[in-house]
């Protein structure tokens, strides 16, 4: 790999910047504590290996059809985060577990990443951009896949943290947060877009 530091901060910097992931995790460890949060980041670290590696797989194929496909994505994909927006800002602490609950699970967490954008986009951006012009081994694109999935894992763990070490904040502040939140997820909707 040419150019291992830009691949590396990229990586971080999308792992660690807000979406989908990383604000349901927050959100999830904020209501129910850290412990009972992980399951929900076991299953996006599963839900992106699976990504990452079908998207090492059909690189090439897929790279060809970026352009025609992005927007259909895009659009899928907003209309969904701004629906996850909503539900956040009308979320009310603790009162509404039948709509919580349902994003603190692993089927949730693993089955979000393939209607959420971002992990499609980040994957084929990242494997077609920095990973396949350099390996092409089975072997080497699933070690990449599991590293660059256990680092969104890492990524979705320190947001959860977060959440639950100010937890009893969040729960006072509910509706600042669940603003500040909901405001973040239409960030990330619009910026599919630029």
């Amino acid at each position: 790999m040419e150019n291992f530091t830009s691949f590396l901060f990229y990586v971080l910097i999308s792992n660690l910047s807000p979406g989908p992931n990383t604000i349901i995790s927050m959100s999830n460890a904020s209501y129910y504590g850290f412990k009972k949060s992980i399951r929900f980041n076991i299953g996006i670290f599963f839900g992106v290996y699976i990504i990452m590696a079908l998207s090492s797989i059909f690189s090439v194929t897929l790279y060809s059809l970026i352009p025609s496909i992005k927007p259909i994505i895009s659009c899928i994909g907003a209309s969904y985060i701004l629906w996850l927006a909503w539900k956040t800002y009308k979320s009310k602490p603790h009162s509404d577990d039948k709509v919580q609950n349902h994003t603190n699970t692993f089927l949730y967490g693993l089955l979000l990443q393939f209607v959420n954008p971002n992990t499609i986009i980040y994957s084929l951006m990242t494997v077609s951009t920095f990973i396949v012009p350099y390996y092409k081994s089975v072997f080497i694109l699933a070690a990449f896949s599991g590293i660059l999935a256990f680092i969104g894992f890492i990524a979705t763990c320190c947001w959860s943290l977060f959440g639950s070490v100010f937890q009893k904040f969040l729960v006072k502040n509910d509706k600042v947060i669940n603003t500040i939140m909901s405001l973040l997820l239409v960030y990330c909707a619009v910026s599919l877009f630029f």
